[in-house]
């Protein structure tokens, strides 16, 4: 239970975070004739999933450095918060529609390991340790977003819980990322009330900055 609870985890955060991932394919591929398309979308997604998995198993081997598990944990609290906050239109304006099917694909892969970062991070904490785990995850989320990256936009604009689920999984992973740390972990295992506290602490400040920016940016619009 407890693997199958991570697994759908990080399915979460990718599908989550999947919104610029999308954008990126659409652009690099939509001026090349249908059939072309495809096989730059499905190729380009290959190498892709392939760059993302070694990049992810690097962060989970670092993670296991004393002090980094913490400070992933912080990074991945502003990755929620700005996963909330509304979005700047100029994310993916470096992305440029490529006039060929190998320019495609490379304009895919660099992009998405570009963008991935965050997505990455997140997949390691909540992926805690587990290598099989990270392969799992990208191996069903990917396909998902890449053969239905339109699809997935619609989602999100139709259902904006998607994201607050996501952040709130993101949320949970950096508080969970944090008291695990295993500089400290023994202190917080023994004073269960400050582990708590780091949970209700990390919450209030994704959803409350998130929110609060969201509803300035609806009233200055």
């Amino acid at each position: 239970m407890q693997f199958l609870t991570a697994l759908l985890a990080i399915v979460v955060i990718d599908l989550a975070l999947a919104g610029d991932n999308a954008i990126v394919i659409a652009l690099a591929a939509r001026n090349l004739p249908p059939r072309a398309r495809r096989l730059a979308i499905i190729w380009g997604t290959v190498g892709a999933v392939v760059v993302r998995v070694l990049m992810t198993l690097a962060v989970v081997w670092l993670l296991g450095i004393p002090g980094l598990m913490a400070a992933g944990g912080l990074v991945l609290v502003w990755i929620a918060y700005k996963l909330l906050r509304p979005q700047p239109a100029e994310n993916t304006q470096g992305v440029k529609a490529a006039v060929g099917f190998w320019p495609a694909m490379q304009t895919i892969v660099v992009a998405d390991a570009a963008m991935g970062l965050d997505n990455v991070l997140a997949v390691a904490g909540a992926a805690h340790g587990s290598f099989v785990l990270v392969v799992l995850g990208l191996v069903i989320s990917i396909p998902i977003v890449v053969c239905g990256s339109t699809l997935v936009l619609k989602a999100i604009e139709r259902w904006p819980w998607i994201v607050h689920a996501g952040v709130a999984v993101l949320a949970w992973t950096a508080a969970q990322m944090i008291v695990s740390e295993p500089l400290f972990k023994e202190y917080f295992a023994a004073t269960r009330a400050y582990a708590l506290a780091v949970y209700a602490a990390v919450f209030t400040a994704v959803f409350g900055l998130g929110l609060a920016a969201q509803r300035r940016a609806a009233a200055t619009s």
